[in-house]
């Protein structure tokens, strides 16, 4: 079976559709690759396309004036994100796009992709549906970021890490500023919380790893508020 034609079925958005349209998605598709760090397009500029991962990691970063960035999102195999202009014509990026490693995209142009959605009424709920999500997501970080102290937020990208590696030890594949980027500080800051944690015997830190040393103080940290 055709890459592509995989990915748009297993994809909640574009599940529903028929052959014919599949095809004709198949057929429009504009395949680009892009390196390590690099940016597929600006906050701020205008780009009106619909996009599916191929390969690699997507991530969404909002920038402020004094050249800090918020991690805001991320997008791997399978999933899809759009421009804002997709549905706002002119409308500008609310945020940078950069590729985390090396990844391939499936791109569509809104005059190539709007035709089809608008005759699946499906594809357009679905749509919606996924909207609400990252309403929801967004809602939540920015809850995070107005009501969690900079320790918190810490603690919790730290826990999802560990959860999702299901190990008491973490390699640092972050830097310290990709990890502020995560949870909208600094990387002074950053610096200044880890160590605090291990001298509360939280974690330990060392030059190449975490290590979790005491799960429900650092699950309490992360609930505070």
């Amino acid at each position: 079976m055709n890459v592509l034609s995989a990915l748009l079925q297993n994809n909640p958005v574009f599940s529903t559709l028929g052959e014919g349209d599949r095809k004709l998605m198949i057929q429009q598709a504009k395949r680009h690759t892009y390196s390590k760090d690099e940016t597929i397009i600006l906050y701020g500029d205008v780009w009106s396309y619909i996009f599916l991962v191929k390969e690699g990691t997507v991530e969404a970063l909002k920038e402020s004036s004094d050249g800090r960035s918020l991690h805001v999102g991320c997008f791997g195999k399978g999933e899809i994100f759009w421009g804002l202009s997709f549905f706002h014509e002119d409308a500008p990026m609310p945020v940078t796009l950069q590729a985390r490693e090396k990844s391939v995209l499936y791109l569509w142009t809104k005059d190539s992709a709007l035709p089809i959605i608008l005759r699946n009424g499906q594809v357009s709920w679905e749509i919606s549906r996924l909207m609400a999500d990252r309403m929801q997501h967004a809602s939540d970080l920015v809850e995070g970021l107005a009501f969690h102290p900079v320790a918190g937020r810490l603690a919790r990208l730290l826990l999802d890490h560990f959860e999702t590696a299901g190990d008491a030890s973490i390699s640092r594949y972050l830097t310290l500023d990709e990890m502020a980027t995560r949870i909208g500080s600094t990387r002074e800051m950053v610096c200044r919380a880890l160590y605090s944690f291990s001298d509360k015997k939280l974690i330990e830190v060392t030059r190449t790893e975490f290590v979790l040393t005491n799960y429900a103080g650092l699950a309490q940290l992360s609930k505070r508020v």
